[in-house]
């Protein structure tokens, strides 16, 4: 009886550890939507308050992350990543290199942090894959997969958070090896690597995808979308999304930065560069897609989109400078409207309001409607330098905004 109920509490903390909660980029379900309510509806003139203001962080345009009362962000000082951990009253706990940061074209830091329980996952600008101490911030292993898997970067480096499924943590190197591996998350031994699509890294971190009874990781390289069994690595079907005939930027691929947003059995990709957008269907037993439509309005950069009440909402992109808003119904692909609100931005969302944050810094509480962009209160981020690229991030009544290597906090809470 004794040996029972050992073996029984065993098998709870196991179910228990696989099932914790993840803090990582765009929230929960990497979709862009946070599970935060009680929040205003409207902000004062001036915006809401500025609760806090850190700087010296590194040069990124990662998300900042909150996990029990402490900020976590990376950012580029010198030639390295760090990973800095930041408390409430914007003291810098610690700050520790955790890799070599991309060291061509646009070497600010892009990856952010995953936190679970008392470990944090991020990849340096070079691949290079880290586990630490959230309390300390010292290294629990390390991998170099870009270096050992021998990666094909595209223009720009590693932009990718890094995944974690159950026991793993995925991550998505590219190249003529694999396309995308799984590491023990408590230990960093390799657990699994896909068999190779062929072509290089993207720029799109990888998510979950569970529908009618399957569970897939949705990967993305520079030209293709692979759905694959968490637990083995196995490639269970593929989409190209790049056509070298449609693409006239580079040869080797797309700039594809969009995580693929995913309901039931469809799955929506985007990306810039007048490139077309493509809804997704796959088939009830898991082994393929199909295109449902091709649309060339919403061609999202790399600022992601949110899907509410049967609507996308999301900017798309006229230049590297321009682009507007726009909404579509999810079902059919009809545009419902394109509007201005001075360039193209990210955008996430909480407690029933979309946040938008654009390319000049001007961060907007808009209401998601698809009759119409209506912008219910502004502000704009005077503070930091370089360009306005970061998501924000919403947890515990606040929004968490970054502008180079300044780190602000504002307090959206409804009192």
């Amino acid at each position: 009886m004794m040996r029972t109920t050992i073996t029984i509490f065993i098998l709870l903390i196991s179910a228990l550890s696989l099932s914790a909660q993840l803090t990582q980029w765009r929230g929960p379900n990497r979709d862009g939507v946070f599970k935060e309510t009680g929040l205003l509806k409207e902000w004062p003139a001036d915006g809401p308050a500025q609760i806090l203001e850190a700087e010296k962080i590194g040069k990124g345009w990662s998300s900042p992350i909150f996990y029990n009362n402490m900020i976590y962000t990376t950012g580029m000082i010198d030639t390295l990543d760090y990973l800095s951990a930041v408390d409430m009253e914007g003291n810098i706990k610690w700050q520790v290199p955790y890799g070599r940061s991309w060291n061509q074209s646009f070497p600010d830091t892009r990856s952010t942090p995953t936190v679970e329980d008392d470990r944090i996952y991020v990849q340096s600008g070079t691949g290079r894959l880290v586990c630490l101490n959230r309390e300390t911030g010292k290294e629990i292993w390390a991998v170099d997969v870009d270096k050992e898997f021998e990666c094909q970067y595209h223009v720009w480096g590693n932009a990718e958070t890094p995944l974690i499924v159950d026991d793993k943590v995925i991550c998505t190197p590219g190249g003529q090896k694999t396309s995308v591996v799984a590491f023990d998350k408590m230990t960093g031994e390799l657990a699994w690597q896909s068999e190779s699509i062929g072509g290089p890294r993207a720029y799109a971190s990888a998510t979950v995808y569970e529908f009618n009874g399957h569970r897939f990781v949705l990967a993305v390289i520079a030209s293709h979308l692979i759905a694959l069994d968490p637990n083995s690595g196995e490639i269970k079907w593929t989409y190209q999304y790049w056509k070298p005939e449609e693409w006239k930027w580079q040869d080797n691929g797309l700039i594809w930065t969009n995580t693929p947003l995913c309901k039931d059995n469809r799955i929506f990709i985007t990306m810039g560069y007048d490139y077309p957008a493509v809804m997704l269907e796959m088939d009830s037993l898991g082994t393929g897609v199909s295109e449902v439509f091709v649309d060339h309005t919403f061609d999202n950069h790399h600022h992601g989109v949110i899907l509410h009440d049967g609507y996308l909402y999301g900017s798309n992109w006229f230049d590297n400078k321009r682009g507007r808003w726009v909404c579509m119904n999810w079902n059919t692909g009809e545009i419902k409207y394109v509007a201005d609100w001075d360039t193209k931005g990210s955008l996430v969302m909480a407690d029933g309001m979309l946040y938008a944050y654009n390319e000049r810094g001007n961060v907007g509480l808009v209401k998601p409607d698809p009759d119409g962009f209506e912008v219910v209160s502004q502000f704009k981020i005077s503070k930091g330098a370089g360009t306005h690229w970061a998501h924000p991030f919403i947890a515990d009544g606040k929004l968490f905004m970054r502008h180079g290597e300044v780190l602000m906090v504002y307090d959206i809470k409804n009192k």
